[in-house]
């Protein structure tokens, strides 16, 4: 592949995840967080891709049963973003709030989703196929960037709920909410994998299902407040 032929799969694989971010970063609007930060968000998103696959090649060999492969390598992944979220956000100064913990692992998300979708175009690239590249690198952004979306901002929710809470209570509901993110992670890559057409909709159309789901939490994680302390 040459230079302008991986340029042309990044930009594929980039731009779509660039404008869900911009989307979600509405969520947000009343106290933005630092765009040099979610710019590192991202591209430690991109960065756990790397990490990401020789870890699943590696437990593909262990693995026989296809859906447990498929749940540990979504384990993997949402382990992966959170550790690359904590490295980066989760200590800075301007995670002040509950929701930043969510606009921080929706970014990490969606970088990875953009480095995903740029190794899967690269293939019809390689063969100058540019129409195959564009046509199924919009259509795989769709579904892996709502996936891996909805399952990091459910480790997001669980996150600015207990923004406020001590360590025990954060814990607990992060592994709760770490176990719920790699549930919908598989199940979606489990129900699209050698499904026919209506089967990919009606996985498309839960997973919709999701994102609405997710723009409620968002509402409810903006109105977590810490509690007050009784005066005696």
């Amino acid at each position: 592949m040459t230079g302008q032929e991986f340029l042309g799969a990044l930009i594929v694989g980039i731009v779509p995840s660039l404008l869900w971010l911009a989307f979600w970063l509405r969520e947000d609007e009343a106290s933005p967080e630092p765009r040099s930060l979610l710019a590192g968000c991202f591209l430690v998103g991109m960065l756990a891709v790397l990490i990401a696959i020789p870890a699943e090649q590696a437990v593909a060999h262990f693995i026989a049963n296809d859906q447990l492969k498929y749940t540990v390598w979504a384990a993997i992944e949402e382990l992966l973003k959170f550790i690359a979220v904590a490295a980066v956000a989760l200590h800075a100064r301007s995670y002040d709030e509950p929701i930043d913990s969510m606009i921080y692992l929706i970014a990490v998300a969606l970088g990875f989703a953009a480095l995903e979708n740029t190794l899967f175009v690269m293939g019809p690239f390689s063969h100058g196929d540019l129409a195959a590249s564009i046509i199924h690198g919009n259509l795989r952004s769709i579904g892996a960037s709502l996936v891996h979306v909805v399952s990091s901002s459910a480790i997001g929710f669980g996150l600015g709920l207990t923004f406020y809470r001590g360590m025990g209570t954060k814990v607990l509901v992060w592994i709760l909410a770490f176990a719920a993110a790699v549930a919908v992670h598989s199940v979606f890559n489990i129900s699209i994998v050698n499904a026919g057409a209506s089967d990919t909709l009606r996985a498309f159309g839960w997973i919709w299902g999701a994102v609405v789901i997710m723009i409620v939490l968002f509402e409810e994680v903006k109105g977590v407040r810490p509690k007050l302390v009784a005066r005696t």
